[in-house]
């Protein structure tokens, strides 16, 4: 017995040194006495005993507590509320700043009922660490947030971000006052997949980056949301709304000159607005913009074909739709195995090329795409060495040679020549016929 008694004590003295101030209080009496003192508080003449702790508490409190948080401490602690709480709780606590030798604390102050029912125990601890690691870890929890709702290679917020956004426009739509006006643009980056397969990943992320540019530079006052590999998502409001045809005419103008220009990035749009009468939520908006976006990027794609062959004498038989596709497949696995260079593809029958978009940039030609490509090619190759290219091509295409290498100077956009090593190939249907004819060009 004896032994359990220095084990109780010891632990009580042990539990009690956690803290930096234990006051044991009398409840019947409200007498109290200080176990363990702070010597912080010693210049504050706060009591270390006295005959009524509640009230001694209420009038010192002021000297310590910080002003800000008085009010709150003052309405939560009083005896009536910490006893009825300790009656059926283990014990009760508040969290406030203090002001210790000019600087700003946080404590906590725990009651603990005694089990004789008569006594509780006030214990005061420094939480200043502990306030700390949490505040640090709020903001790792909100940076961790604010991540998962940002696109990493554009900057601007993602799916996640734009499906809760459309979730507080629906909340806002089933109140009885509405939403207010906005509408939405749906964007989609012509030609990307082209671009990865033809010039690389690199060159796809960075046209994504420059589209996101130009949607975030028209719809400036409006969020933008990334929400998927070449889609966009503006939610037009205030100023960008009431201006949303003027912007939607920029947007798609640029997009034209860039298409002209090949200097930037071609975006399809759709616009659709908020309409209170049918409209319940944001997808039924969204839906709308969608569908108008595919039907201005199917007029891209129309107004491409014509672009694509100006300046070309006219074709009395176009190359089919399905040979095109073939070819672009063709085209396609081709670029996958031949790694560096400039590569070209051309349909034999229907004399229809089509060229790797790196060399269209390089040597400013006027599209991917082109009939009697050969002809074309010809203007950009040096006078001295047009015998050699001609020899070659006329031997390929005859048969004399499977793969063929020459050697040649060609005309760059910026007026340089440059020595091209060029490998072609002809590749011949099942019954032997010549059919495409191709090859790769490496620049010295």
């Amino acid at each position: 017995m004896e032994d359990n008694r220095e084990a109780l004590s010891q632990i009580g003295i042990t539990l009690a040194n956690h803290f930096d101030c234990v006051y044991y209080v009398n409840i019947e009496t409200d007498s109290y006495f200080e176990y363990v003192h702070m010597e912080s508080l010693d210049k504050l003449n706060i009591p270390e005993s006295g005959e009524d702790y509640f009230t001694d508490f209420r009038d010192n409190i002021s000297k310590w507590i910080c002003p800000d948080d008085l009010e709150f401490v003052l309405r939560v602690h009083n005896k009536k509320d910490i006893i009825e709480t300790l009656s059926h709780d283990k014990h009760f606590s508040i969290v406030y700043r203090m002001m210790i030798d000019g600087h700003v604390e946080h404590g906590r102050l725990i009651y603990v009922m005694c089990e004789d029912k008569k006594h509780i125990i006030a214990c005061l601890e420094r939480i200043n660490e502990e306030i700390r690691a949490k505040k640090a870890q709020e903001r790792e929890l909100q940076s961790a947030k604010r991540q998962a709702r940002l696109d990493e290679l554009t900057g601007i917020r993602n799916k996640n971000a734009f499906m809760e956004y459309a979730g507080s426009i629906d909340e806002k739509i089933k109140r009885e006052a509405g939403c207010e006006p906005f509408g939405i643009v749906m964007c989609d980056v012509n030609d990307l997949k082209l671009i990865n397969d033809t010039r690389g990943h690199s060159f796809g992320d960075e046209a994504i980056q420059r589209a996101c540019r130009m949607v975030c530079g028209i719809f400036k006052h409006s969020p933008v949301f990334r929400v998927g590999g070449d889609e966009f998502i503006a939610v037009l409001i205030g100023q960008d709304y009431e201006q949303r045809e003027k912007l939607l005419r920029r947007m798609r103008d640029e997009s034209l000159a860039n298409k002209r220009s090949r200097s930037g990035p071609v975006v399809a749009c759709g616009m659709a607005v908020y309409d209170p009468k049918t409209d319940t939520d944001a997808a039924a908006v969204y839906e709308r913009a969608d569908k108008q976006m595919y039907v201005d990027k199917n007029e891209l794609k129309s107004m491409h074909l014509i672009n694509e062959f100006a300046g070309m004498e006219r074709i009395e038989s176009p190359m089919p739709d399905e040979k095109k596709r073939l070819l672009d497949g063709l085209f396609g696995a081709f670029i996958t195995i031949a790694g560096e260079g400039y590569i070209y593809l051309n349909d034999m029958r229907y004399d229809f090329s089509r060229w790797s978009l790196s060399l269209v940039d390089d040597f400013n030609l006027d599209s991917e795409y082109m009939y009697h490509a050969d002809r074309v090619w010809q203007d950009y190759i040096h006078p001295d060495d047009l015998k050699i290219y001609r020899e070659a091509v006329d031997a390929a295409i005859c048969g004399n040679a499977q793969v063929t290498q020459i050697y040649y100077r060609a005309r760059r956009a910026d007026g340089a020549y440059v020595m091209l090593t060029t490998r072609a190939f002809i590749l011949s249907d099942k019954d032997g016929n010549p059919e495409y004819f191709g090859g790769i060009m490496l620049p010295q």
